[in-house]
């Protein structure tokens, strides 16, 4: 499966602990989206068109309404790799 730059940081962020925090609007659609570690930072680059693919793809996913975390099959097709953080 091919996955953006920006969809594989925030699939690695997602797996280290973070959530994908979202708000609706006045009905059910989601009006926005942001992507927070696990020590509370924001990804910069995420935005409601990287949200919108990775759950087009089923790579993330909410259950009863709780923020957004890595799936299984998100688990998976995140590529291994050293914790960035350092770097």
């Amino acid at each position: 499966m091919n996955i953006s730059k920006i969809e594989q940081r925030a699939l690695h962020v997602l797996a280290l602990g973070g959530h994908i925090l979202h708000e609706r609007g006045d009905g059910p659609k989601i009006t926005a989206a942001t992507c927070v570690t696990r020590d509370g930072m924001m990804l910069a680059d995420f935005g409601l068109t990287v949200f919108n693919r990775l759950r087009q793809k089923r790579l993330i996913e909410s259950r009863s309404g709780s923020p957004y975390r890595i799936s299984k099959r998100g688990r998976i097709v995140v590529r291994s790799q050293l914790d960035n953080q350092g770097a």
